[in-house]
């Protein structure tokens, strides 16, 4: 088949095949168990430098605001359904950022126990949802790959997860259901509308936004339907409580994939279909989400200043930083848009470094209170940089990831001519300052304070496997935040389609 000459359809093909490789290893072969796991967490990422490549090659070569590698394959002729694949600059980062912390996540579960094999089949089974998600532009590919990526989360969190795992696994799989309940009905609102009367009808997501058939008073229902189910997952106030208890529950791989990729569908997806394709709605009821995501901004970081457990303050700070992402999108110019797909690579891979590392100190110290911990830098000094360099990431030092994201945003948001827009970009940025108070707030108790327990002297540092998972992640905040252009030059051009059928409509 000629798909099968198209490199995006083994983002699918390798996790799948690694699903079937630890099917066939023992339940007590550790060795084997991981070897297969790694080798495919390996190939995904060498995947994604090959296609980072193959896209630079392209933009070369021509205008990178189209998709390229595209190709379909037919699936339910009737309904005029395909495997069709295609990426664009924010596309290839995205899948750039899942494969490296899919790899990260398999070395930093190096010691699962128990069921490693289960554990691995789930997490591996999530990732071929993600990525399949990230490389389609048929909506009911991408729907499919939705769900994929979703149903996995309730038994890596309802039997590998820790605390009150099986209320958090059922209220994260409820309000991430009901989200996905209101998306699909939006999707089947677009088919329906997808071509002008007396042509067929397409899910082919270019094709739709090529026809611009959806009637501007049907954009006006569906619109809100699918803003709302890709934002429950972007942990969009009000719909964000499920984010802190599934975060605060989930073992270590499954918080960093969790935060890092997963709540990104929701983000890419508001772009990707809501916006993309409802662009007269998105005009006209913008400033209702804008609203809403401003207050998971605020909402978010303030919450964090109160809470002692560190996945929870980690939780609720991923609700302000998600918040941007949705926030910098709704602004509708360039500038704001590539802002929040470098929030979406810094977070995702800041936030993952803050999971594996309490991951690694709640599996030494068996609590995450910050109040019976203190002096961890002396005792444990590799983690304790390594939680001073995601901390400083994510209060935005230059230097860093989360400096050149946030300052995208907030410059591209300023340029709104509108007032309304204006005023919400000065106060989503004062989250920078409350998120400072948080994070030296943990840092100094977590790390410089007194030893709260005797015991606590006795404990290791990181070992190889847990030095390895998170320097890989270290390094990749550190090259965003030293070279963002090369980020920025990937992914600005994506949005002028968007920008320009945002345009259209405002001219009209």
């Amino acid at each position: 088949m000629e798909i099968l000459n198209n490199i995006l359809i083994y983002f699918v093909i390798v996790p799948v095949l690694t699903l079937g490789g630890l099917a066939l290893c023992n339940n007590k072969g550790m060795n084997a168990i991981r070897a297969v796991a790694a080798t495919g967490a390996t190939v995904l990422v060498a995947l994604a430098l090959w296609l980072v490549c193959i896209f630079l090659q392209a933009r070369g070569a021509g205008d990178t605001s189209e998709m390229i590698l595209l190709s379909k394959v037919s699936w339910y002729a009737p309904l005029n359904i395909e495997l069709a694949l295609g990426v664009d600059g924010v596309s290839v980062v995205m899948i750039l950022l899942s494969a490296f912390i899919v790899f990260a996540g398999v070395f930093a579960s190096w010691k699962m126990n128990p069921l490693p094999k289960q554990f691995f089949l789930w997490f591996f089974l999530l990732s071929t949802g993600v990525f399949g998600f990230f490389i389609s532009i048929d909506l009911f590919t991408m729907f499919m790959f939705y769900e994929v990526a979703l149903i996995p989360m309730y038994l890596l969190i309802g039997v590998w997860g820790s605390g009150n795992k099986n209320y958090s696994a059922m209220k994260l799989t409820l309000m991430l259901m009901g989200g996905s309940a209101f998306l699909m009905l939006a999707l089947i609102g677009i088919y329906m509308h997808s071509a002008p009367q007396g042509q067929p009808l397409t899910m082919n997501i270019l094709q739709i936004a090529q026809n611009n058939a959806v009637p501007h008073d049907w954009q006006m229902y569906l619109f809100p339907m699918a803003f709302v189910g890709f934002g429950v997952l972007g942990a969009m106030f009000p719909f964000h409580t499920w984010s802190p208890d599934g975060h605060a529950s989930a073992p270590t791989a499954v918080s960093m994939l969790h935060a890092g990729v997963l709540m990104k569908l929701g983000g890419y997806g508001c772009f990707r279909i809501a916006i993309y394709l409802m662009p007269f709605a998105a005009n006209e009821l913008g400033w209702i989400f804008l609203t809403l995501t401003g207050i998971s901004i605020i909402y978010g970081a303030f919450s964090a200043c109160v809470q002692t457990d560190l996945k929870y303050i980690n939780a609720y700070s991923s609700v302000s930083h998600c918040g941007m992402v949705l926030f910098a999108i709704l602004m509708f110019n360039q500038t704001a848009m590539t802002g929040a797909v470098l929030q979406m690579l810094s977070h995702g891979l800041m936030t993952a470094l803050f999971f594996a590392l309490i991951g690694m100190i709640y599996g030494r110290t068996h609590t995450r209170d910050i109040r019976e911990m203190g002096g961890m830098m002396h005792i444990m000094p590799y983690l304790g940089v390594g939680y001073v360099i995601a901390g400083l990431a994510s209060l935005g030092l230059p230097g860093l990831s989360g400096f050149a994201a946030e300052m995208t945003i907030f410059m591209g948001s300023f340029q709104h001519p509108d007032m309304f827009h204006r005023v919400f970009t000065i106060v989503g940025a004062s989250s920078i300052v409350v998120t400072a108070v948080y994070i030296l707030r943990v840092v100094g108790k977590l790390l410089f304070g007194e030893v709260q327990n005797e015991h606590h002297r006795e404990l290791t540092d990181a070992s190889w496997d847990e030095r390895f998972s998170t320097a890989v992640l270290i390094v990749c905040v550190a090259i965003i935040g030293c070279f963002p252009n090369f980020f920025i030059n990937i992914i600005s051009d994506s949005f002028l389609p968007v920008v320009k059928a945002l345009g259209n409509v405002v001219g009209m």
